[in-house]
């Protein structure tokens, strides 16, 4: 009750973190909680936020293309940061990318003074886009995020190589030159090479820190 009250005079920074799938977004937003302290930021991931499929026969469910902005209950997401930024605690939803549906569970997300969004298309609707206080690009070569999406999708979602790239090619790749690629332009920020870029991490960490200061003067 008295952060809910703390949070009511000082409106959390928002962060938003994009690029393509296996551009190392995760890695990033990764090196900032650790940096700036996990205690300190709201954690959210737009992959939680995808419809829940459960009830297509199989058939159809094959055809969705989940690097679509339609595949993505957004609306939802903009709700919970707004929440965020109004001192109120959010229901997550939990994913279960390996039956392809939303599961009954969620984890609370409590407000901080900071909240980080992460997530491919987060810039490609102007609605959500204008939540961020900051926009963060991820920027990493295609060859590097396929390599790093087929021994993610291996080994945490269970696919088989095949359909990975199979993916890959008929929407991944057509999806990201149509949403993502062009959302770069509205970053504020664009970080090469993600987590592997130290010298960018410390330049924003660095200004995210000095924002802090401002923002909850």
């Amino acid at each position: 009750m008295y952060y809910n009250r703390f949070m009511s005079h000082h409106v959390p920074l928002v962060i938003g973190i994009a690029g393509g799938s296996g551009s190392g977004k995760t890695t990033v937003a990764q090196a900032i909680l650790n940096r700036v302290g996990p205690d300190r930021i709201a954690f959210l991931q737009h992959d939680s936020y995808y419809k829940d499929l459960q009830g297509l026969p199989p058939a159809q469910r094959a055809e969705v293309n989940f690097d679509h902005p339609h595949s993505l209950e957004t609306e939802l997401l903009i709700k919970h940061i707004q929440a965020l930024r109004a001192g109120e605690p959010v229901q997550v939803p939990i994913y279960d990318f390996a039956t392809d549906h939303r599961t009954a569970r969620t984890f609370t997300v409590e407000p901080r003074g900071v909240v980080i969004v992460e997530g491919i298309l987060i810039f490609v609707e102007a609605k959500l886009r204008k939540l961020f206080d900051v926009k963060i690009f991820v920027d990493t070569d295609p060859d590097v995020r396929l390599i790093r999406r087929l021994q993610r999708d291996i080994t945490e979602r269970g696919r088989t190589t095949e359909s990975v790239i199979q993916q890959y090619m008929h929407t991944v790749r057509p999806m990201h030159l149509e949403f993502v690629e062009p959302s770069k332009r509205y970053a504020d920020v664009i970080i090469p090479e993600g987590g592997f870029n130290t010298a960018a991490l410390d330049m924003v960490v660095a200004r995210i820190e000095a924002l802090l200061v401002t923002h909850n003067a």
